[in-house]
């Protein structure tokens, strides 16, 4: 048998390698525009910057080290230079792709970084392959900047894998769904007429505000949102800030709330502050042909007939007041059962007992069954 030459025994104490095969190595040498590994053959592998990454532009050595450990896979074992070639890009885009595919066959939620925000959604990347969720997918809500989702970590699903074509396609949309409905259902299971909850103004309009219990919406209408009268919604609440509301009603998927308490309900304090023959002050609310009706408190509003403005005639009251206007004047009635106040100008002006007349008495009584 003949001897091996030294070159012979030389390849013999080195493994043997073939093209498409998973070799593991560490970095002996990094340029900017390659990096060397040993990988325990007589030549060593090489991988270049195009096949590290898909930026064009980068420092290698700014994102490997000398010493590193690394995977690649054997493009040529040899590339006529006597060096390996070896690929980092494909092989992590190969395990991105199982991974994906794992994830798509169970439904598995995953998590990934947003990396670029498209005109028509997000690009995401998971183990080095992409992910692209169309924007009528990010939310279950239009969104009409998907801006503030760069770099952001988020959830999502894969509902289309095809890595031929290049089409892998995640979900995020369903799972905000899916979590709302089972929210909705706890809290509907959790919550009864006369609860007191707290939440968060989603949104305000001319007739109320909805607000976010944690599942589902709320409505706070205009009449709901105080004792007294409110004119704008806009100008009492913004959209973000926290309120405590009482469950007045449910109806199906449909709550109504109120900030109207009972126990504050400045009609129950009333008979003490505005007892007959009391003198108070009030300011102008609204007016009518018949009279004014003057906001002692919010919540509580008293009738100033005309006929109980001025001794002197008046046609109509703003010939005299005007809306916003401080009056002071005197109680000539109160009936707390049915929250009626008459009040009178002129009583003051004389000091003389003064009765709500019998017209007064009709508009009173009018202006409570509206």
């Amino acid at each position: 048998m003949s001897e091996m030459s030294f070159d012979q025994m030389l390849d013999e104490s080195f493994k043997t390698i073939h093209n498409g095969e998973v070799v593991e190595g560490t970095v002996i040498d990094v340029k900017e525009d390659e990096i060397i590994l040993n990988i325990g053959y007589k030549a060593d592998g090489i991988i270049t910057r195009s096949e590290y990454t898909n930026e064009s532009n980068v420092d290698l050595r700014n994102l490997v080290q000398v010493n590193d450990k690394m995977e690649a896979k054997v493009l040529k074992v040899n590339d006529g230079d006597g060096q390996v070639v070896l690929t980092y890009k494909r092989l992590a885009a190969e395990k991105g792709n199982k991974r994906l595919e794992e994830a798509f066959n169970s439904q598995e939620i995953l998590t990934a970084p947003v990396v670029q925000v498209l005109t028509g959604g997000l690009s995401v990347v998971v183990e080095g392959t992409r992910v692209f969720i169309p924007a009528s997918l990010v939310s279950d809500t239009y969104e009409k900047n998907l801006e503030k989702y760069a770099g952001q970590e988020i959830e999502f699903i894969i509902t289309e894998f095809n890595p031929r074509r290049r089409r892998i396609i995640g979900d995020r949309k369903q799972i905000l769904v899916a979590r709302k409905e089972q929210m909705q259902k706890e809290l509907f299971e959790r919550i009864q007429p006369g609860d007191v909850v707290d939440g968060v103004v989603k949104n305000v309009t001319n007739f109320g505000a909805f607000v976010d219990l944690g599942g589902a919406d709320g409505l706070l209408h205009i009449s709901e949102m105080s004792w007294g009268h409110v004119e704008n919604p806009k100008k009492v609440f913004k959209v973000g800030q926290k309120l405590t509301v009482l469950i007045k009603d449910i109806n199906g998927s449909k709550i109504a709330l109120s900030l109207k308490f009972a126990d504050q309900n400045p009609w129950l304090t009333a008979g003490e502050k505005y007892a007959r023959d009391s003198i108070v002050e009030g300011k102008v609310a609204r007016m009518t042909d018949f009279g004014a009706f003057i906001e002692l408190e919010p919540g509580v509003d008293a009738l100033l007939h005309v006929s109980q403005i001025s001794h002197n005639h008046v046609n109509k009251p703003s010939d005299i007041l005007k809306v916003g206007q401080v009056i002071e004047a005197k109680v000539v009635d109160f009936n707390g059962e049915d929250h009626k106040i008459s009040l009178s100008m002129k009583a003051i002006e004389n000091q003389a007992p003064v009765q709500a007349s019998d017209d007064e008495e009709a508009v009173m009584d009018e202006s409570a069954e509206e």
